[in-house]
Formats: structure tokens, sequence, C-alpha cells
């Protein structure tokens, strides 16, 4: 194969950066992704699960959404500045525009299944935590209060320990399964914020 002319090494590197800079200037002009605020009205276990959570558990919970409104990248938690939406909802919805926030949400978080076991590992040598929780999450917009997003989040967590289980690893599995399902149900929410509007049969 006959090497190849310095001219031909010229074009090569030329064309190659012109694909960077192109493929960074298409890059560049990819929309930001829209933001919201998420206010948390209540966390609470449906009236069939009740009965087989622990206080720890909503609280954890709880804890956990909070964490997420504040600190997730598509959201704004800091409204300082913006009117009472409940006594001027026009300046408050002219506030979020100005500060780009697409939408402004009370949220409420139902805990639907939750189950909490304890059974052998499989090596026989210890034991295993078994930890499997569903939630609903759903948003009405601020102050309206029409329904505006649903989403599911659900997880099931191993935890192998040894013989005996202590309180600390029974946290960590805990916090681990509700961590992913809080995860899961912020991503399901937010594409359903994210999809277009649907035009009203006539």
């Amino acid at each position: 194969m006959p090497a190849m002319s310095r001219r031909s090494w010229i074009l090569v590197l030329a064309l190659c950066f012109v694909a960077l800079v192109g493929g960074g200037a298409e890059a560049g002009k990819k929309k930001a992704k829209t933001k919201y605020h998420f206010e948390l009205e209540s966390v609470k276990a449906q009236p069939g699960v009740q009965g087989q959570v622990a206080a720890d558990v909503l609280k954890a919970l709880e804890a956990e959404v909070r964490k997420a409104f504040a600190t997730h990248p598509r959201m704004v938690a800091d409204l300082t500045g913006a009117p009472d939406p409940q006594t001027d909802a026009k300046g408050y919805a002219k506030w979020l525009k100005k500060k780009k926030v697409s939408g402004s949400y009370l949220v409420n978080v139902d805990l639907t299944t939750y189950r909490e076991e304890q059974e052998d590992s499989p090596d026989g040598k210890g034991k295993r935590i078994v930890v499997r929780l569903e939630i609903h999450m759903f948003g009405e917009t601020i102050p309206e209060r029409k329904m505006a997003f649903e989403g599911e989040g659900s997880s099931t967590v191993k935890q192998d320990v040894g013989k005996k289980v202590r309180d600390k690893d029974r946290e960590f599995t805990v916090q681990s399964a509700i961590e992913l399902a809080v995860a899961d149900a912020m991503k399901q929410s937010l594409a359903k914020l994210s999809e277009p509007a649907k035009t009203p049969k006539k």
C-alpha cells in the first residue's frame, strides 16, 4: 500500500478538524433541558401498606424526596423573590417565565407497596435482607391545582449480611431501595412533563 503524501495527510487532518468543530457546534445547539419547581405537600403510606411500614421508612422516604427536589439538575428549589401564587398568580407566572422555570408543582408521594424480609443467603453462611417498594408521585400546578403529571417508582434491593442482622445493615438496604425508587419516579415524572401538550379533540 503506497505511503500517503504530505498533501494527503494535511487534507485528512483538515477534514478531522472540520468534523470536530462541526460536532462541537452541533452539541452547542442542543436545546437546554427545561427546569421545574417541585414543592412537596405530603409523603404517606396507602392504607393497604400502612401497618407494614415502620415510621423510620416514611421519614427516610420523605428526606430522599426533599433531597431530590433540592438537588436534581432539572429542579429549581429556590424561589426567593417570587410573588405569592395565591394572591398574585399572574405575577408568579411572569416571575417563573423570567427565571426560565417552565412550571411549578405541588407534589404528593404515596408509598403503595412495601415488603421487608430476611432469608438465608445463597451460600448458607449468613442472612440476606430483601426490601421491595413502590411509590406513586403526582403533581398539580401551582396555584390552580390542576393535575399535571404522575410517575411510578419501584425497586428491589437484596443485601447479604452476616449471621446477625445489624440495624445499620437494615438501614442501608432500606435507604438504597428508597433512593432507586425515588430516582425512578423522578425520571418518569419529568418525562411526562416533557411530552408535547395534547390537542383537545373537537
